[in-house]
C-alpha cells in the first residue's frame, strides 16, 4: 500500500488542483501585480500622482492597494486580480477540525481583511510561505486563498 502523497491544502481535505483547490504562490503572485497595476494607474491617471514622484505621494498607490484590498476582501472575499485569476479568499473556521467542512467560514470579513492587507501591504509576510502552503499574512489572519469554482 503506497503512502498518501501530501499536498498543499491536504489537511484541510481539498482537492490538489482545479477548482476549490488551494492556490499557488505563481497564481497569487500575478494576482497582486494586477493589483498593483490597477492601483498605480488609478494613482497616476485618475488623482494626478507623477509616476516616480517622491515623498508622500509615493505611498499614494499602496493606500489605494489597502482600501481596495480590505473593501473587496471584507465583503466579496476578493479583489479584482483574484477575480480574473478565478481566485477566493476565504476565512478558516478552526474552533471544530474534526467537521470536515468546519474550516469554510465564507468570506473574511472587516478584521481578518484589515489583518492580511497590512500584513500584505508589508510585503514580506506575503513572499514568505508557510509550511502548510499560505502565505504568512493569511495565515496569521486566519485566511486561505483558494480557486473559485467555475461559474456555471
Amino acid at each position: 500500500m503506497s503512502e498518501p502523497t501530501s499536498y498543499p491544502g491536504s489537511s484541510w481535505g481539498l482537492p490538489p488542483q482545479g477548482p476549490g483547490s488551494m492556490a499557488g504562490f505563481g497564481r497569487r503572485l500575478v494576482a497582486i501585480a494586477i493589483d498593483w497595476g490597477l492601483c498605480q494607474f488609478v494613482a497616476i491617471a485618475l488623482l494626478a500622482d507623477a509616476w516616480g514622484s517622491g515623498g508622500a505621494a509615493s505611498f499614494l498607490p499602496l493606500a489605494i492597494f489597502a482600501v481596495e484590498n480590505i473593501l473587496l476582501v471584507s465583503t466579496l472575499g476578493f479583489t479584482i486580480g483574484h477575480r480574473i485569476l478565478g481566485l477566493q479568499v476565504v476565512r478558516l473556521e478552526l474552533d471544530d477540525p474534526t467537521r470536515p467542512s468546519a474550516w469554510l467560514a465564507g468570506i473574511p470579513g472587516p478584521r481578518a481583511a484589515v489583518v492580511r492587507t497590512l500584513l500584505l501591504c508589508l510585503a514580506l509576510p506575503a513572499l514568505l510561505t508557510a509550511p502548510d502552503g499560505r502565505g504568512w499574512h493569511d495565515r496569521l489572519a486566519g485566511t486561505m486563498i483558494l480557486r473559485r469554482p467555475e461559474a456555471r
